[in-house]
């Protein structure tokens, strides 16, 4: 009985402001593991040990976070709380519940990504990829690609701007660390297709990141053996700063890929976002970012065996030479937040994007392929082929793009009206010198009878300024009938670039519907015509002359590859073992025109630099979600996709094909020790379909195997758990958590493959050798939250 009597239930309704109940509203309690969610009429109950004060944290999507104080709680209390939405413009709309997900645009809590094992460190990426329609097969690099698009086909933004990536990696090697800091991620809406004018002119996806204010005075330490972060921050009536510092030296990680040498790798980044509000309608906000990436190898020696059980083959390289390749970029962006009443919002920004790219590497190798347990003549066995090479490379690449944008929101009834406009200035020097030379069995290839030739060659010399125009308009309105709730988002994009002349208007229409009798359902219909317009590296077109000298020029009769989006769908949300979960299914067709063709090695991504085909991609998604333990996310999703491209007359499958993937997220908190935490991650995917270089996929194409992968992860709570009762004294209570955790990467110790190494004979036969990922990896951490 005396047990009984320290613990305290709680109970009660959420409902909203006009008394209607809220599902899937979160209470949680600070500081603590413990949590549930609200059922279907907004009801709620927790048990926990009593203590001289308790924070009850009331939250949902869209809603105001409450909090409420119990000072010295006992036996049964009833907690009836309201809340209200957090402002009156078009995002509101967007979000309504749990279960929501309107305009094409889904957002997750940012809790949720914190417990993932992630191998490049970029948390927010590692968590999408899980999601339907999301692939990633290297677990080094952050990039993903979206039902069936290309890496560059996916807009990014932060607070508003759009952000973008260094043009010259080629490996997860050099990436190093992503533009995001998970450790200052607010708020987090994403889109696999179908999302609303707003957003820019790229065809597969949109992810929109908020960073957070801090609340008062914060702290954030992270410490692991691939390297660590800081974040700090204060908020004060009228101004609030958070600063993330992140620095990265993954040389255990890379020491387990098969090419052995000197790794060297070094990432810094440092980001600031920094908001002032003079007065209730203004509010400035600043945001900044200085990343430099670092990659130094001097590789020594590598030894591949691959094939099958009959037909097994060893590859063998002795290396000499380094790669020296630095990527700095540098990003900002200032925006200035009117609020004129509450119908009619503003905001004015200027912000720029500088990025300096060098990667240069001279190696040579001399390398054996042989096919195992066989003997030649001399006894030491069957050579399939056997030589030496050089690589050679002098990239650089200088690019700027400087953006002034105006937005606004203004709400007429029932109508929220969003509209927008920017003008860009890009910037472009490129400096591109790089060769290959080959010699196999004493021939140099290719085999000519005049002299010693290259093999490949490429070179460039361009310098370029253009201009893009873009606006927007877009209605959102959200109206109901006896029958159904229904919430339609029609608007239009119009861009000019000023480099082709070309003039690009996107009409795109969301509409959804939840019958009444049925709320826990939603059905939802989506059509928009998206353009991708190129960048850069998606218009350089390279011409070889009779001697083989490759060299690019830029073309200037360029077409924005066109993708056409039909997206139906639906979310049932239920109640199960007294949890709440939702199902989601999307089926989708994307008609595609005017494409540029292009091909994958690794991360590096060489495009024609010309509209030569055409195609499209459908597929169908399915996502369970729900808490199959209180207070934490899980999910698990399923995808089937075709894609088709006919190039060169030939139909033929995108180099993003993967027609089958499934994605797992799961936490848990092991019973009676709510201070351990458990989180996996596992991907099983198709594999890409690869070429050989400089071979496109109409001449011939192959399918690497299937990448799978489970990561796992245990966090112990050492302060910031369940403390069954016992208040610190001691120097815990400083913090909000502290926590140490070990992470199992590749638990199963798979094999996957990234790309190819292509060995060449004098007969001119091509053997594709693999280049495998990351091995199992241990990494231990520890973290703590002030």
């Amino acid at each position: 009985m005396a047990s009984l009597a320290e613990n305290v239930r709680i109970s009660g309704r959420v409902r909203d402001n006009d008394d209607k109940p809220i599902e899937f509203a979160t209470v949680r309690v600070a500081n603590t593991a413990i949590g549930t969610n609200t059922d279907l009429k907004g009801m709620y109950s927790l048990s926990l040990s009593a203590n001289d004060t308790l924070d009850v944290i009331f939250s949902c999507v869209g809603f105001k976070t409450v909090n409420h104080k119990l000072i010295r709680p006992k036996g049964e209390l009833t907690l009836n709380v309201k809340l209200y939405p957090e402002d009156y413009n078009l995002q509101e709309l967007e979000v309504t519940s749990f279960r929501s997900n309107i305009n094409g645009m889904q957002s997750f809590n940012t809790e949720s990504f914190k417990l993932s094992p992630a191998v490049a460190g970029s948390s927010v990426e590692a968590m999408l990829t899980t999601m339907p329609g999301v692939n990633s097969s290297n677990e080094m690099s952050s990039q993903y690609s979206v039902r069936g698009g290309a890496f560059d086909e996916n807009s990014v933004y932060i607070n508003g701007t759009e952000v973008y990536r260094p043009q010259l990696y080629r490996s997860g090697q050099q990436e190093g660390l992503s533009i995001i800091n998970p450790d200052m991620v607010g708020n987090i809406r994403f889109s696999s297709g179908g999302y609303p004018a707003r957003y820019a002119d790229k065809m597969s996806s949109a992810l929109d990141i908020t960073y957070r204010e801090p609340e008062r005075y914060e702290g954030a330490v992270n410490l692991s053996l691939m390297g660590g972060s800081l974040a700090f921050g204060s908020n004060s009536s009228k101004f609030s700063m958070l600063h993330g510092l992140r620095v990265k030296r993954n040389n255990s990680l890379l020491s387990s890929l098969e090419t052995r040498g000197e790794y060297d790798p070094l990432y810094l980044d440092y980001q600031t976002n920094i908001n002032y509000k003079p007065s209730e309608k203004l509010t400035l906000n600043l945001l900044g970012n200085i990343a430099m990436n670092d990659y130094k190898f001097k590789p020594t020696d590598r030894e591949t065996t691959f094939g099958t059980a009959s037909d097994l083959k060893q590859f063998k390289v002795y290396f000499d030479g380094e790669e020296k390749d630095k990527f700095e970029t540098y990003f900002g962006s200032f925006t200035l937040n009117y609020k004129h009443n509450r119908s009619n919002s503003y905001a004015l920004s200027v912000s720029g994007f500088v990025s300096n790219e060098l990667v240069s590497y001279d190696i040579s190798g001399e390398y054996w392929l042989n096919q195992a347990g066989s003997s030649g003549d001399d006894g030491i066995g069957g050579e399939l082929g056997v030589g030496k090479y050089m690589e050679h490379s002098r990239n650089r690449l200088k690019a700027s793009v400087l953006t002034a944008a105006f937005k606004g929101t203004t709400v007429l009834g029932k109508n929220h009206l969003s509209y927008g406009l920017n003008y860009s200035r890009e910037t472009f020097r490129d400096r591109t010198k790089e060769w290959e030379w080959r010699d196999s069995a004493g021939y140099s290839l290719p085999t000519l009878p005049d002299g010693v030739h290259l093999i490949y060659n490429l070179s460039a010399r361009e310098d370029l300024h253009n201009n893009r125009f873009a606006l927007y308009a877009e209605d959102a309105l959200y109206f109901e009938t006896s029958k159904a709730y229904m919430t339609l988002n029609a608007g239009v994009r119009a861009s000019y670039w000023d480099f082709n002349k070309e003039f690009l208007v996107s009409p795109r229409v969301n509409f959804s519907v939840s019958p009444q009798n049925r709320n826990n359902i939603t059905y939802r219909a989506a059509v928009g015509l998206y353009y991708q317009s190129p960048f850069y590296k998606e218009f350089r077109e390279v011409i070889t002359d009779e001697l083989g000298n490759s060299s690019v020029q830029l073309n200037h009769d360029i077409k924005s590859p066109r993708s056409l989006h039909f997206v139906v769908g639906t979310d049932i949300t239920f109640r199960a073992i007294n949890r709440p979960f939702k199902l989601t299914g999307e089926a989708y067709y994307k008609a595609l025109s005017n494409l540029i063709s292009y091909e994958y090695d690794n991360l590096k991504v060489t495009y024609s630099g010309k509209n030569d085909s055409k195609g499209y991609i459908a597929g169908l998604d399915l996502k369970l979600f729900g808490q199959f333990v209180p207070g934490s996310d899980s999910w698990i999703s399923f995808s089937l996709m075709k894609t088709n491209q006919k190039l060169n007359g030939k139909n033929v499958p995108l180099p993003t094909d993967q027609r089958y993937s499934l994605g797992l997220y799961f936490t848990d908190y092991f019973p009676k020790f709510p201070k351990l935490k458990f989180s996996l991650r596992g991907v099983i995917s198709d594999g890409l379909t690869m070429t050989a270089p400089r071979v496109s996929r109409d001449v011939s194409y192959f399918r690497a195997p299937a990448y799978k992968r489970v990561d796992i992860g245990l966090t112990y709570l050492i302060a910031g758990a369940p403390q069954d009762g016992v208040v610190k004294r001691n120097f815990l209570r400083h913090f909000k958590s502290l926590s140490v955790g070990v992470d199992l990467f590749n638990l199963f110790d798979i094999s996957n493959v990234s790309g190819y190494y292509w060995v060449t004979d004098v007969n001119n036969l091509q053997y594709a050798v693999p280049n495998y990922l990351t091995r199992r990896q241990l990494n231990f951490k520890i973290s703590a939250e002030f």
